[in-house]
Protein backbone atom coordinates (compact mmCIF):
# COMPACT_ATOMS: atom_id res chain seq x y z
CA UNK A 1 0.00 0.00 0.00
CA UNK A 2 0.98 3.41 -0.62
CA UNK A 3 2.37 5.64 2.24
CA UNK A 4 0.53 8.88 1.35
CA UNK A 5 3.14 10.93 3.61
CA UNK A 6 6.02 12.91 2.93
CA UNK A 7 9.39 11.80 3.37
CA UNK A 8 12.42 14.93 3.21
CA UNK A 9 15.24 13.87 1.80
CA UNK A 10 18.53 15.54 -0.23
CA UNK A 11 17.00 15.90 -3.74
CA UNK A 12 19.39 13.64 -5.74
CA UNK A 13 18.65 11.09 -8.71
CA UNK A 14 20.82 8.45 -6.74
CA UNK A 15 18.61 9.11 -3.72
CA UNK A 16 15.37 9.08 -6.01
CA UNK A 17 16.21 5.86 -7.13
CA UNK A 18 16.88 4.52 -3.89
CA UNK A 19 13.52 5.35 -2.70
CA UNK A 20 11.84 4.32 -5.82
CA UNK A 21 13.28 0.70 -5.47
CA UNK A 22 13.14 0.42 -1.55
CA UNK A 23 10.11 2.31 -0.21
CA UNK A 24 6.80 3.03 -0.55
CA UNK A 25 6.90 6.64 0.19
CA UNK A 26 4.36 8.60 -2.41
CA UNK A 27 5.26 11.94 -2.07
CA UNK A 28 9.56 13.53 -1.33
CA UNK A 29 10.49 16.84 -0.34
CA UNK A 30 14.34 18.44 0.70
CA UNK A 31 13.92 21.27 3.66
CA UNK A 32 16.43 23.16 1.27
CA UNK A 33 13.98 23.93 -1.44
CA UNK A 34 10.49 24.18 0.38
CA UNK A 35 8.65 25.21 -2.87
CA UNK A 36 9.78 21.85 -4.80
CA UNK A 37 7.62 18.22 -4.36
CA UNK A 38 8.66 14.88 -6.09
CA UNK A 39 5.87 12.48 -6.63
CA UNK A 40 6.31 8.67 -7.34
CA UNK A 41 4.26 7.64 -10.07
CA UNK A 42 2.65 4.23 -10.26
CA UNK A 43 5.47 3.22 -12.18
CA UNK A 44 8.07 4.12 -9.19
CA UNK A 45 10.63 4.26 -12.06
CA UNK A 46 9.42 7.53 -12.94
CA UNK A 47 7.56 10.60 -10.99
CA UNK A 48 7.32 14.46 -11.44
CA UNK A 49 8.43 17.60 -10.09
CA UNK A 50 5.74 20.07 -8.83
CA UNK A 51 6.50 23.74 -8.14
CA UNK A 52 4.08 24.62 -4.71
CA UNK A 53 3.58 28.55 -3.69
CA UNK A 54 1.66 30.05 -1.04
CA UNK A 55 -0.74 32.42 -2.07
CA UNK A 56 -3.61 34.24 0.11
CA UNK A 57 -3.91 31.13 2.12
CA UNK A 58 -3.80 28.75 -0.90
CA UNK A 59 -1.00 26.12 -2.08
CA UNK A 60 -1.42 25.96 -5.82
CA UNK A 61 0.84 23.40 -6.98
CA UNK A 62 2.42 23.81 -10.91
CA UNK A 63 4.15 20.49 -12.73
CA UNK A 64 7.49 21.76 -13.50
CA UNK A 65 8.72 18.21 -15.27
CA UNK A 66 8.79 14.08 -15.47
CA UNK A 67 11.84 12.62 -13.87
CA UNK A 68 14.19 11.14 -14.51
CA UNK A 69 13.75 12.75 -17.64
CA UNK A 70 13.99 16.19 -15.92
CA UNK A 71 17.04 15.23 -13.19
CA UNK A 72 17.09 16.34 -9.88
CA UNK A 73 19.97 18.77 -10.75
CA UNK A 74 17.93 20.33 -13.23
CA UNK A 75 14.99 21.02 -11.54
CA UNK A 76 17.02 22.77 -8.68
CA UNK A 77 18.46 24.83 -11.24
CA UNK A 78 14.93 26.17 -12.91
CA UNK A 79 13.69 26.68 -9.20
CA UNK A 80 14.34 30.10 -9.04
CA UNK A 81 13.76 31.10 -12.82
CA UNK A 82 10.21 29.37 -12.74
CA UNK A 83 9.03 30.41 -9.08
CA UNK A 84 10.43 34.24 -10.63
CA UNK A 85 7.80 33.83 -13.59
CA UNK A 86 5.29 32.96 -11.89
CA UNK A 87 5.71 36.01 -9.54
CA UNK A 88 5.18 37.76 -12.52
CA UNK A 89 2.55 36.01 -13.62
CA UNK A 90 0.61 33.48 -11.83
CA UNK A 91 -0.85 32.05 -14.76
CA UNK A 92 2.96 31.36 -16.64
CA UNK A 93 3.62 28.38 -18.35
CA UNK A 94 6.32 26.71 -16.33
CA UNK A 95 6.18 22.75 -17.34
CA UNK A 96 9.36 21.93 -18.83
CA UNK A 97 9.32 18.78 -21.62
CA UNK A 98 11.68 16.10 -20.85
CA UNK A 99 14.09 17.13 -23.61
CA UNK A 100 17.62 18.12 -22.71
CA UNK A 101 19.38 18.40 -26.13
CA UNK A 102 18.06 20.29 -29.58
CA UNK A 103 18.58 16.11 -30.80
CA UNK A 104 15.09 15.17 -28.64
CA UNK A 105 13.44 18.02 -30.08
CA UNK A 106 14.40 17.48 -34.00
CA UNK A 107 13.62 13.71 -33.90
CA UNK A 108 10.33 14.69 -32.45
CA UNK A 109 9.46 17.55 -35.09
CA UNK A 110 10.50 14.69 -37.82
CA UNK A 111 8.54 11.48 -36.76
CA UNK A 112 5.79 14.04 -36.45
CA UNK A 113 6.24 15.03 -39.99
CA UNK A 114 6.76 11.58 -41.16
CA UNK A 115 3.52 11.04 -39.51
CA UNK A 116 1.49 13.91 -41.56
CA UNK A 117 -0.83 12.56 -44.03
CA UNK A 118 -1.50 15.58 -45.62
CA UNK A 119 2.54 16.19 -46.35
CA UNK A 120 3.62 14.85 -49.61
CA UNK A 121 7.02 11.96 -49.49
CA UNK A 122 9.43 14.46 -51.21
CA UNK A 123 8.72 16.71 -48.27
CA UNK A 124 8.89 14.23 -45.78
CA UNK A 125 12.26 13.39 -47.61
CA UNK A 126 13.67 16.81 -47.41
CA UNK A 127 13.02 17.05 -43.88
CA UNK A 128 14.33 14.14 -43.37
CA UNK A 129 17.88 14.87 -45.08
CA UNK A 130 18.11 18.06 -43.84
CA UNK A 131 17.61 17.16 -40.54
CA UNK A 132 19.84 13.94 -40.64
CA UNK A 133 22.75 15.70 -42.62
CA UNK A 134 22.74 18.82 -40.94
CA UNK A 135 20.92 19.75 -38.39
CA UNK A 136 21.68 17.17 -35.80
CA UNK A 137 25.23 17.16 -36.67
CA UNK A 138 25.81 20.71 -36.11
CA UNK A 139 23.01 21.14 -33.51
CA UNK A 140 21.71 18.04 -31.90
CA UNK A 141 24.52 17.77 -29.06
CA UNK A 142 23.78 21.68 -27.87
CA UNK A 143 21.27 21.94 -24.63
CA UNK A 144 17.93 23.59 -25.53
CA UNK A 145 18.96 26.05 -22.58
CA UNK A 146 21.77 26.95 -24.69
CA UNK A 147 19.99 27.74 -28.07
CA UNK A 148 20.54 32.02 -29.03
CA UNK A 149 21.74 33.62 -31.95
CA UNK A 150 25.48 33.26 -31.07
CA UNK A 151 25.05 29.38 -30.95
CA UNK A 152 23.25 29.17 -33.56
CA UNK A 153 25.52 31.20 -35.94
CA UNK A 154 28.88 29.83 -34.84
CA UNK A 155 27.37 26.26 -35.10
CA UNK A 156 24.89 26.28 -38.21
CA UNK A 157 24.68 29.02 -40.28
CA UNK A 158 28.43 30.00 -40.63
CA UNK A 159 29.90 26.92 -41.27
CA UNK A 160 27.25 25.62 -43.61
CA UNK A 161 27.25 28.54 -46.01
CA UNK A 162 30.99 28.06 -46.34
CA UNK A 163 30.17 24.62 -47.88
CA UNK A 164 26.72 24.43 -49.04
CA UNK A 165 24.31 26.88 -50.77
CA UNK A 166 22.55 29.99 -49.05
CA UNK A 167 19.29 29.30 -50.31
CA UNK A 168 19.77 25.99 -48.52
CA UNK A 169 21.04 27.06 -45.88
CA UNK A 170 18.33 29.12 -45.24
CA UNK A 171 15.92 26.38 -45.49
CA UNK A 172 17.50 24.14 -42.95
CA UNK A 173 17.23 27.48 -40.61
CA UNK A 174 13.52 27.06 -41.17
CA UNK A 175 12.86 23.91 -41.13
CA UNK A 176 14.69 24.38 -37.61
CA UNK A 177 12.33 27.36 -36.57
CA UNK A 178 9.72 25.69 -37.32
CA UNK A 179 10.31 22.66 -35.04
CA UNK A 180 10.62 25.19 -32.05
CA UNK A 181 7.71 26.99 -33.26
CA UNK A 182 5.73 23.60 -33.01
CA UNK A 183 6.94 22.60 -29.99
CA UNK A 184 6.26 25.52 -27.77
CA UNK A 185 2.61 26.31 -29.76
CA UNK A 186 2.46 22.69 -28.32
CA UNK A 187 3.41 23.55 -24.70
CA UNK A 188 6.43 21.42 -25.10
CA UNK A 189 8.81 24.35 -24.27
CA UNK A 190 8.45 26.78 -21.88
CA UNK A 191 9.79 28.87 -24.44
CA UNK A 192 10.38 29.69 -27.84
CA UNK A 193 14.32 30.96 -28.40
CA UNK A 194 14.00 31.43 -31.67
CA UNK A 195 11.09 33.42 -32.15
CA UNK A 196 12.19 36.15 -32.88
CA UNK A 197 15.08 35.06 -34.31
CA UNK A 198 15.32 35.42 -38.31
CA UNK A 199 18.26 34.23 -41.23
CA UNK A 200 19.09 38.35 -41.68
CA UNK A 201 20.33 38.44 -38.48
CA UNK A 202 23.06 36.55 -39.73
CA UNK A 203 23.00 37.16 -43.51
CA UNK A 204 21.65 40.09 -45.12
CA UNK A 205 22.81 38.96 -48.49
CA UNK A 206 19.41 38.63 -51.01
CA UNK A 207 19.48 35.20 -51.99
CA UNK A 208 18.43 35.38 -55.45
CA UNK A 209 16.36 32.75 -57.18
CA UNK A 210 18.40 30.17 -59.27
CA UNK A 211 18.66 31.21 -63.44
CA UNK A 212 17.37 29.15 -65.66
CA UNK A 213 19.35 26.45 -67.08
CA UNK A 214 17.33 26.58 -70.42
CA UNK A 215 17.18 29.78 -72.73
CA UNK A 216 14.59 30.01 -75.48
CA UNK A 217 17.00 29.22 -78.21
CA UNK A 218 17.03 26.00 -76.96
CA UNK A 219 13.55 25.14 -77.06
CA UNK A 220 13.83 24.28 -80.93
CA UNK A 221 16.29 21.76 -79.86
CA UNK A 222 14.16 20.19 -77.66
CA UNK A 223 10.96 20.19 -78.87
CA UNK A 224 12.73 18.18 -81.64
CA UNK A 225 14.51 15.90 -79.44
CA UNK A 226 10.78 14.83 -78.13
CA UNK A 227 9.43 14.61 -81.64
CA UNK A 228 12.02 12.46 -81.77
CA UNK A 229 11.13 8.95 -83.20
CA UNK A 230 12.35 6.89 -80.84
CA UNK A 231 10.82 8.80 -77.81
CA UNK A 232 7.37 9.95 -79.79
CA UNK A 233 4.37 9.98 -77.93
CA UNK A 234 5.98 7.70 -75.18
CA UNK A 235 5.75 8.78 -71.19
CA UNK A 236 9.66 10.19 -71.83
CA UNK A 237 8.16 12.47 -74.22
CA UNK A 238 4.82 13.65 -72.66
CA UNK A 239 5.52 13.98 -68.99
CA UNK A 240 8.51 17.15 -70.03
CA UNK A 241 6.32 17.93 -72.50
CA UNK A 242 3.15 18.37 -70.47
CA UNK A 243 5.20 20.49 -67.95
CA UNK A 244 6.67 22.61 -70.82
CA UNK A 245 3.54 23.22 -72.56
CA UNK A 246 1.22 23.90 -68.84
CA UNK A 247 4.10 24.95 -66.84
CA UNK A 248 3.08 22.38 -63.94
CA UNK A 249 5.11 20.97 -61.36
CA UNK A 250 6.60 17.55 -61.98
CA UNK A 251 5.06 15.85 -59.08
CA UNK A 252 1.52 17.44 -59.83
CA UNK A 253 2.36 16.37 -63.55
CA UNK A 254 3.45 12.52 -62.33
CA UNK A 255 -0.48 12.01 -60.80
CA UNK A 256 -2.08 13.20 -63.65
CA UNK A 257 -5.30 11.18 -64.11
CA UNK A 258 -7.26 10.56 -67.24
CA UNK A 259 -10.37 10.96 -65.39
CA UNK A 260 -9.27 14.62 -64.96
CA UNK A 261 -8.80 15.00 -68.59
CA UNK A 262 -11.89 16.60 -70.48
CA UNK A 263 -10.77 16.03 -74.18
CA UNK A 264 -14.17 17.01 -75.74
CA UNK A 265 -15.37 19.94 -76.25
CA UNK A 266 -13.41 22.85 -74.39
CA UNK A 267 -10.48 21.09 -72.79
CA UNK A 268 -9.41 21.07 -69.56
CA UNK A 269 -7.07 19.41 -66.96
CA UNK A 270 -8.35 19.30 -63.49
CA UNK A 271 -5.95 18.72 -60.67
CA UNK A 272 -7.19 17.96 -57.51
CA UNK A 273 -6.24 19.73 -54.26
CA UNK A 274 -4.91 16.76 -53.00
CA UNK A 275 -2.29 16.25 -55.84
CA UNK A 276 -1.19 20.45 -56.09
CA UNK A 277 1.73 21.85 -54.18
CA UNK A 278 -0.27 24.54 -52.31
CA UNK A 279 -3.48 22.17 -51.09
CA UNK A 280 -6.06 24.10 -53.80
CA UNK A 281 -7.63 22.42 -56.92
CA UNK A 282 -6.51 23.96 -59.79
CA UNK A 283 -8.05 23.92 -63.61
CA UNK A 284 -5.94 24.32 -67.02
CA UNK A 285 -7.60 24.67 -70.40
CA UNK A 286 -6.14 22.25 -72.88
CA UNK A 287 -5.83 23.74 -76.35
CA UNK A 288 -6.76 22.00 -79.38
CA UNK A 289 -2.80 21.12 -79.62
CA UNK A 290 -2.37 19.35 -76.28
CA UNK A 291 -5.85 17.49 -77.05
CA UNK A 292 -4.93 16.18 -79.97
CA UNK A 293 -1.07 15.16 -78.80
CA UNK A 294 -3.30 13.63 -75.55
CA UNK A 295 -5.24 11.91 -77.88
CA UNK A 296 -2.81 10.27 -79.83
CA UNK A 297 -0.66 9.38 -76.59
CA UNK A 298 -4.13 7.34 -75.15
CA UNK A 299 -4.68 5.19 -78.15
CA UNK A 300 -0.82 4.40 -77.90
CA UNK A 301 -1.09 3.34 -74.21
CA UNK A 302 -4.39 1.05 -75.53
CA UNK A 303 -2.44 -0.25 -78.42
CA UNK A 304 0.07 -1.60 -76.26
CA UNK A 305 -2.97 -3.25 -73.56
CA UNK A 306 -2.79 -0.06 -70.89
CA UNK A 307 -6.11 1.32 -70.06
CA UNK A 308 -5.40 2.12 -66.49
CA UNK A 309 -5.97 5.39 -64.60
CA UNK A 310 -2.56 7.39 -64.90
CA UNK A 311 -0.81 8.80 -67.41
CA UNK A 312 2.10 8.21 -66.41
CA UNK A 313 2.22 4.53 -64.58
CA UNK A 314 4.57 2.37 -63.35
CA UNK A 315 4.72 -1.54 -63.37
CA UNK A 316 2.11 -1.99 -60.53
CA UNK A 317 -0.12 0.19 -62.39
CA UNK A 318 0.27 3.05 -59.60
CA UNK A 319 1.60 6.78 -60.64
CA UNK A 320 5.54 6.60 -61.56
CA UNK A 321 7.51 7.82 -57.93
CA UNK A 322 9.20 11.42 -57.75
CA UNK A 323 12.42 9.26 -58.49
CA UNK A 324 11.22 7.43 -61.23
CA UNK A 325 9.88 11.33 -62.64
CA UNK A 326 12.65 12.42 -62.24
CA UNK A 327 15.23 9.79 -63.73
CA UNK A 328 13.20 10.15 -66.55
CA UNK A 329 13.73 13.89 -66.81
CA UNK A 330 17.43 13.50 -66.89
CA UNK A 331 17.74 10.62 -69.24
CA UNK A 332 16.99 13.59 -71.60
CA UNK A 333 18.92 16.29 -70.45
CA UNK A 334 22.05 14.74 -69.29
CA UNK A 335 22.02 16.72 -66.11
CA UNK A 336 21.92 20.01 -68.28
CA UNK A 337 18.62 21.34 -66.84
CA UNK A 338 15.88 19.92 -64.71
CA UNK A 339 11.99 19.50 -64.24
CA UNK A 340 11.84 22.85 -62.59
CA UNK A 341 13.82 24.60 -66.02
CA UNK A 342 10.96 23.63 -67.81
CA UNK A 343 8.37 25.60 -65.56
CA UNK A 344 10.78 28.75 -65.67
CA UNK A 345 11.02 28.56 -69.59
CA UNK A 346 7.46 28.52 -69.98
CA UNK A 347 7.04 31.24 -67.45
CA UNK A 348 9.73 33.25 -68.97
CA UNK A 349 8.05 32.25 -72.36
CA UNK A 350 4.82 33.71 -71.61
CA UNK A 351 5.83 37.09 -70.41
CA UNK A 352 7.56 37.38 -73.50
CA UNK A 353 5.08 36.17 -75.58
CA UNK A 354 2.44 38.98 -73.47
CA UNK A 355 0.71 37.18 -71.17
CA UNK A 356 -0.67 39.07 -68.62
CA UNK A 357 1.47 38.68 -65.01
CA UNK A 358 -1.23 37.78 -62.85
CA UNK A 359 -2.66 35.42 -65.53
CA UNK A 360 0.77 34.00 -65.75
CA UNK A 361 0.58 33.18 -62.15
CA UNK A 362 -2.44 31.88 -62.15
CA UNK A 363 -1.37 29.09 -64.68
CA UNK A 364 1.48 28.52 -62.18
CA UNK A 365 -1.03 27.75 -59.57
CA UNK A 366 1.06 30.60 -57.11
CA UNK A 367 -0.92 32.21 -54.30
CA UNK A 368 -2.35 35.34 -55.02
CA UNK A 369 -3.82 37.99 -52.61
CA UNK A 370 -7.69 38.16 -52.26
CA UNK A 371 -7.58 41.85 -54.19
CA UNK A 372 -5.32 40.04 -56.82
CA UNK A 373 -7.55 37.07 -57.16
CA UNK A 374 -10.79 40.10 -57.61
CA UNK A 375 -8.98 41.40 -60.53
CA UNK A 376 -8.28 39.05 -62.16
CA UNK A 377 -11.93 36.83 -61.65
CA UNK A 378 -14.26 38.04 -64.20
CA UNK A 379 -12.01 36.85 -67.46
CA UNK A 380 -9.77 34.88 -66.10
CA UNK A 381 -10.56 31.44 -67.96
CA UNK A 382 -11.19 32.99 -71.04
CA UNK A 383 -7.49 34.61 -70.38
CA UNK A 384 -5.70 31.54 -69.25
CA UNK A 385 -7.13 29.64 -72.45
CA UNK A 386 -5.65 32.52 -74.55
CA UNK A 387 -2.58 32.31 -72.83
CA UNK A 388 -1.82 28.54 -73.65
CA UNK A 389 -3.04 28.73 -77.44
CA UNK A 390 -0.84 31.77 -78.02
CA UNK A 391 2.35 29.27 -76.05
CA UNK A 392 1.59 26.39 -77.66
CA UNK A 393 1.10 27.73 -81.39
CA UNK A 394 4.66 29.19 -81.19
CA UNK A 395 5.87 25.83 -79.69
CA UNK A 396 4.64 24.50 -82.86
CA UNK A 397 6.43 26.90 -84.98
CA UNK A 398 9.16 25.83 -83.70
CA UNK A 399 8.88 22.10 -84.67
CA UNK A 400 6.32 20.07 -82.22
CA UNK A 401 4.72 18.74 -85.75
CA UNK A 402 2.49 16.32 -84.02
CA UNK A 403 0.39 18.79 -82.15
CA UNK A 404 -1.29 18.52 -85.18
CA UNK A 405 -3.49 15.03 -86.55
CA UNK A 406 -5.24 14.90 -89.72
CA UNK A 407 -8.72 15.69 -88.00
CA UNK A 408 -7.56 18.40 -86.31
CA UNK A 409 -6.99 21.27 -88.99
CA UNK A 410 -3.72 23.17 -88.56
CA UNK A 411 -4.11 26.55 -87.67
CA UNK A 412 -1.28 29.67 -88.71
CA UNK A 413 1.34 29.28 -86.39
CA UNK A 414 3.43 32.28 -84.63
CA UNK A 415 6.32 31.99 -87.27
CA UNK A 416 8.60 34.56 -85.34
CA UNK A 417 10.31 34.29 -82.03
CA UNK A 418 8.71 36.72 -79.53
CA UNK A 419 10.38 39.71 -78.31
CA UNK A 420 12.45 38.89 -75.72
CA UNK A 421 12.79 42.59 -74.13
CA UNK A 422 9.20 42.55 -73.33
CA UNK A 423 7.39 42.39 -70.24
CA UNK A 424 4.09 41.42 -68.88
CA UNK A 425 0.92 43.83 -70.48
Amino acid sequence: MTNTKTLHIKFTDAELRRLAEQSVTHNVRDHRYPALHFRFGKDRARGSWHLVRHVDGKSPSRKLGNWPDLSAKTAIELLPKKLAELTADPKALVSVSSWERVEDLLRWYTDRIERTRKLSAKWKGTVRSAVACQLLPRLGSLSLQMVDRQALDDRLIWPMQEVRSLAYTRQAFGLLKKAFKQAAGLDMLSQNPLAEVVFSDFIDTPIRPKPCALRPHQLPELVKRLSAGEVRLTAICMLPLMILCHGTRIGETRLAKWQNLTLEGEGEWFLPAADTKTDNDHRLPLTRHTVALLKAYRNRQKQAGYTGAYLFPRGDGDPITDNQSQEMIASLTAGEWSSHDLRKIARSMWLDLGVEYFIGEMLLNHAMDDLQAAYIHTHAETLKRQALERWHLWLEAQGLSFFATETTPRQAAIATAPNTSSGAA
